[in-house]
């Protein structure tokens, strides 16, 4: 770790809590700042908070009181979380208060560089893609950010060696100010986040923000095909890296008589992959950009594709039983994620979905129905997915309790070569707490069927 002088006796305010907002604090009060905690549960409901009052540092809980920026803040460190309309940050802009997340505290006391994954779908599929890449290659990775340890609790044992592959979102992007990862990639851009940005145009500026400080010495890999992406490439002063699922490219990665290819080299043949649907392909072709730019074998890139199943929860192959094959997509939380689902499958499919419901219909879910014998819903959104399933002319429907009693219902109806999917197109919150507690649920529900 960096033992950096910059944040020395300043007076810094960090503003709500969770593991970055801990961490984050403990951070800054290690380099000698004077660290003031606000987050808004009640101290004696608030065992973090209680650590860090232990530790000597200011804690005001229960609230996050406008008065309190008066108190001559020189910098604040944000939640992700908290969006930009918050009254506190407003009011911070006014006064020109620096804000930035806890991402950039890991960046400067990082002995390592960063390779940095951001993009509307697909971030944890493919960080997790490149840590095991590397991990296989012996490049001594270290994983951080959403997916796994809080950056600057990694960035303060991470050594010159190493190399910290961090999924980052676009809450933390726009807190960046001098944050430059030595790789980036963006997977793609779709609509997301809009009750926080306010406008996709603000999502994806705030995407483009993992470029903002890259140069000629960096590298930024980039989906061809998506006109959005290659306008923040275009602005970048990074090397641009190019991959296409569908074009063959002059260089970058790209597949080409069914092959991968990272320029003008052959990686690895397509059918030995196992991770199946084409958006996972977009993963890898640009997990495998950022693996051969760090020095990565073909050989550990091809053990890494050939054993890979998929990331828990992320249309993750749980088993196969009696010729069925069940796969786990309890992330799909909206209707694209469930599209890229059955796009995976040429196979009979028996659609296990539904969820809370969030107002919208599911119409545009219609042509991804070709495949589709029959459907088991559950939760609020039952009615419109049955309602679209009739249009599609699915002729068994079931409707059942919950995830737990769609499974074994899935099962009695499918038959030898067939899929069973868990891909909601909903958020998990009208029956569980996250999508996480609807897979486990699924997951051992199939366990059961043994």
């Amino acid at each position: 770790m960096k033992h950096i002088t910059e944040y020395h006796h300043k007076k810094i305010l960090v503003l709500g809590l969770a593991k970055s907002g801990v961490s984050a604090a403990s951070l800054l009060h290690k380099l000698g700042a004077f660290v003031t905690v606000n987050d808004s549960k009640p101290l004696d409901e608030n065992p973090e908070a209680q650590g860090l009052l232990e530790q000597g540092i200011t804690v005001i809980c229960g609230s996050h009181p406008v008065e309190l920026l008066d108190e001559g803040f020189q910098l604040i460190v944000k939640n992700p979380g908290i969006p930009y309309y918050n009254p506190m940050i407003e009011r911070a802009v006014e006064k020109g208060i620096p804000i930035i997340t806890e991402v950039e505290l890991a960046y400067k006391i990082s002995e390592a560089p960063f390779v940095a994954i951001t993009g509307s779908n697909g971030k944890t599929t493919t960080t997790t893609l490149l840590f095991d890449m590397l991990e296989q290659a012996s490049k001594k990775p270290l994983i951080a950010g959403n997916i796994g340890t809080v950056a600057s609790d990694v960035a303060q044992t991470a050594e010159k060696d190493n190399q910290i592959v961090i999924e980052l979102s676009s809450f933390q992007l726009m807190g960046i100010d001098q944050f430059k990862p030595k790789v980036a990639i963006i997977t793609n851009i779709y609509d997301a986040h809009l009750d926080y940005h306010g406008t996709r145009e603000e999502y994806a500026n705030a995407k483009g923000n993992i470029t903002r400080n890259q140069d000629a010495t960096d590298y930024l890999i980039v989906n061809v095909e998506q006109e959005e992406v290659m306008n923040i490439a275009r602005r970048s002063k990074a090397n641009i890296i190019p991959f296409s699922t569908v074009k063959q490219l002059e260089f970058g990665a790209f597949v080409k008589q069914g092959a991968i290819y990272f320029h003008d080299e052959k990686v690895m043949d397509v059918k030995d992959i196992v991770l199946p649907g084409a958006h996972n392909l977009e993963n890898i072709l640009s997990a495998v950009a950022a693996a051969k730019l760090t020095g990565v074998d073909n050989e550990s890139i091809h053990r890494v594709l050939s054993t890979f199943k998929g990331v828990k929860h992320r249309l993750q192959f749980i088993d196969e039983i009696k010729g069925r094959r069940f796969y786990n997509d309890s992330k799909a939380t909206n209707i694209l994620a469930t599209e890229n689902a059955l796009a995976a499958f040429d196979m009979p499919t028996i659609l296990l979905a539904g969820g809370l419901d969030r107002g919208n219909e599911f119409d545009e879910l219609i042509p991804s129905l070709k495949n589709v014998k029959a459907m088991i819903l559950f939760g609020q959104t039952a009615d419109k997915l049955e309602r679209i399933g009739i249009e599609a002319g699915i002729k068994t429907i079931q409707r059942v309790d919950n995830v737990d009693k769609a499974v074994p219902a899935a099962f009695q109806l499918s038959e030898e070569g067939d899929v069973i999917l868990l891909s909601p197109a909903c958020a998990s919150w009208d029956q569980y707490k996250t999508f996480e507690v609807r897979g486990d649920i699924f997951i051992e529900a199939v366990h059961k069927l043994k």
